[in-house]
């Protein structure tokens, strides 16, 4: 049992929280910080089960003394000058406290929802790159890939972030030079595009002004999937309850469409029973989709009971990606970074083998992102002589 108190301007909640893995860290925000760029951000830290003695007022004042000291997101993870660069990291053998030997070579990872496959990927990772004193990951479970990217810009301690590559159109107007500030690692797994529609639905344009669902708010498709078809020029009802609830408000007729954007296969289409006529819609992939998007295709062998043999369903996907904030070179936090992909990319061989998710084993090392420029320390591993035989099967 555990518990985290978050300190948010002027307010503390207390939460306990249950099913979590070891080493991962909580990062909860209310509502009225709703993971925005321009938002302030409070403090949280997971304590044990004696914060039950604690009274919410002792806490209260504790945290509103520690947040007279934060500085505002919009400076959180702003650069030293050259000569605030040595920290703990820099320094070595006894002159090293306990304290900074533990965090010399902490990184955070925004991972994702507890259920979600991007918080597995995060702590298989932070498993496999584990380096003791030498370095330490903490997955941390958050909304989800599409709100990381504030977590990467504002948040204090976070290094790496798992997102979708279109959830930086949402911080162009506030961080004009978003391509700059992030760059990616590696391209993790696609997340396509399924637009599963009724029988009496032949084109997209056909669901114009009809109710289109695209799951609860917080998600890729809920994200996404709005973006996707204000580009695609079709304007559709849209709502956001949860799949389950849509699919069958479909069969009814009271539904007319539902947009999933996750990798497939989905096990709703994969195993459910469906009357002829329900299908997915063709999206195709052009100029529109270049900046943030790929080309891909739903097969008869994912969904054998809804694609016929022979044929299939060209779509688009939505890369998913491990992302790193561009801290210089030299910097204290670069050079951390730097000692995780070097880890990461040397022992990618033991993520692609048993008891680790299936996902790893699709992954290419070497396959770039739409938009993004590499982390520099990612690149210059890829470069050398040799390290192409760990790239993994290419997508």
């Amino acid at each position: 049992m555990c518990s985290t108190i978050a300190f948010f301007q002027g307010r503390t909640r207390l939460s306990s929280l249950c099913g979590v893995g070891p080493g991962a860290w909580i990062v909860d925000f209310p509502t009225l910080v709703q993971a925005r760029p321009q938002s302030s951000k409070g403090m949280v830290l997971h304590m044990g089960s004696s914060m039950s003695i604690i009274s919410k007022l002792t806490a209260a004042l504790l945290f509103g003394a520690l947040a007279l000291q934060m500085p505002s997101a919009a400076h959180a993870q702003q650069p030293q000058s050259p000569s605030g660069m040595q920290t703990p990291a820099a320094r070595k053998g006894a002159s090293q406290s306990p304290k900074e030997r533990i965090n010399a070579w902490t990184v955070g990872l925004a991972g994702g929802q507890l259920e979600g496959a991007p918080l597995r990927l995060a702590s298989e990772m932070s498993r496999v790159v584990d380096d003791g004193d030498n370095l330490h990951v903490l997955p941390i479970v958050t909304r989800g890939p599409t709100e990381n990217v504030n977590s990467l810009l504002y948040l204090r301690g976070i290094d790496m972030a798992i997102i979708n590559t279109d959830s930086l159109e949402e911080y162009k107007a506030q961080v004009p030079n978003i391509q700059q500030t992030v760059t990616y690692i590696a391209n993790l797994f696609p997340s396509e595009l399924h637009v599963f529609v009724r029988p009496e639905i032949q084109s997209l344009q056909d669901l114009a002004g009809k109710k289109v669902n695209f799951n609860t708010l917080g998600t890729a498709a809920a994200y996404s999937g709005p973006l996707i078809f204000t580009r695609l020029g079709v304007d559709v009802n849209k709502t956001f309850i949860p799949h389950q609830v849509a699919l069958e408000q479909m069969k009814t007729g009271d539904m007319a469409a539902v947009v999933f954007i996750t990798s497939k296969p989905i096990d709703a289409f994969l195993k459910g029973r469906w009357d002829q006529g329900f299908k997915f819609l063709p999206v195709q992939y052009d100029q529109k989709f270049e900046d943030y998007y790929l080309p891909s295709q739903l097969e008869p062998t994912d969904y054998p009971n809804l694609i016929q043999q022979g044929n299939s369903i060209p779509t688009i996907a939505v890369p998913t990606l491990l992302a790193a904030y561009n801290w210089p070179p030299g910097h204290d936090r670069y050079r951390r970074i730097a000692r995780f992909v070097d880890n990461l990319f040397n022992r990618i061989e033991t993520l692609q083998g048993p008891g680790f998710d299936s996902k790893w084993k699709n992954i290419n090392l070497a396959a770039k992102v739409p938009s993004l420029a590499r982390f520099r320390a990612a690149q210059e591993w890829l470069d050398r002589p040799g390290s192409t035989k760990r790239e993994g099967t290419p997508q």
